[in-house]
């Protein structure tokens, strides 16, 4: 608290800067309301405080955060805005004329587009059988960056039995470079399309040329 007062009192002082409102971040893949609404009385809390101080916010931003179905995104290709939005509306005290204003990208955009690679290799070990594709992190770093997990698919093999185990990955000289481990896949062979799922939101945004891959290729249908 001692901080964001300081740098309030700084913004107010300073002859550059307006100070039009507050934005706040709590975290991301929230799946349950009850931490918007936590969002939504710290709010109000901060906004009584200040205005006993004689300082006015124009509007609020409260992030995103909003979570989407990585497991199965067909199930769920939308994620529940209607609660998500009357946390919001019905627990945030808002004066005439101020705004909030809300970062949903993920939550819009991460279900719209899947990573489509190509199997180049399938290598079968003593204790492990991997499944080499041509994407790799470089192309969706999600994975190697912080351990998530996209739901991955042989469309090649569509509506065969799921009976082999399979770590996937990439191509890229690096540990890192790993999509999942023991996934239950049908038989894959080399030239099968994987599809991985979900990644609307990161895929393309976040892709690189690393050791001199070009960039994945963008279909829009």
């Amino acid at each position: 608290m001692r901080v964001l007062e300081e740098a309030i009192k700084k913004v107010k002082a300073s002859k550059c800067l307006d100070l039009g409102g507050l934005h706040f971040h709590i975290g991301s893949q929230i799946t349950i309301s009850e931490p918007f609404k936590i969002l939504c009385e710290r709010i109000n809390e901060l906004q009584s405080k200040f205005r006993l101080e004689g300082i006015e916010f124009r509007f609020f931003n409260v992030g995103g955060g909003l979570g989407i179905d990585y497991e199965n995104p067909d199930e769920n290709p939308i994620p529940d805005f209607t609660s998500y939005f009357n946390t919001i509306l019905s627990n945030l005290h808002l004066e005439e004329g101020q705004e909030v204003h809300c970062e949903l990208g993920r939550a819009i955009v991460a279900q719209c587009g899947s990573l489509i690679s190509k199997v180049v290799l399938v290598k079968n070990g003593l204790e492990k059988n991997f499944v080499i594709i041509d994407a790799g992190m470089s192309d969706l770093i999600r994975p190697a960056l912080y351990g998530a997990h996209h739901k991955i698919e042989n469309i090649s093999a569509e509506g065969k039995q799921a009976d082999a185990v399979y770590d996937v990955v990439g191509p890229v000289c690096e540990s890192s470079d790993v999509f999942g481990k023991e996934e239950l896949l049908p038989s894959t062979k080399r030239g099968d399309l994987i599809a991985l799922r979900s990644a609307g939101a990161y895929g393309a945004a976040m892709a690189s040329q690393y050791n001199m891959r070009d960039l994945p290729g963008c279909i829009i249908s």
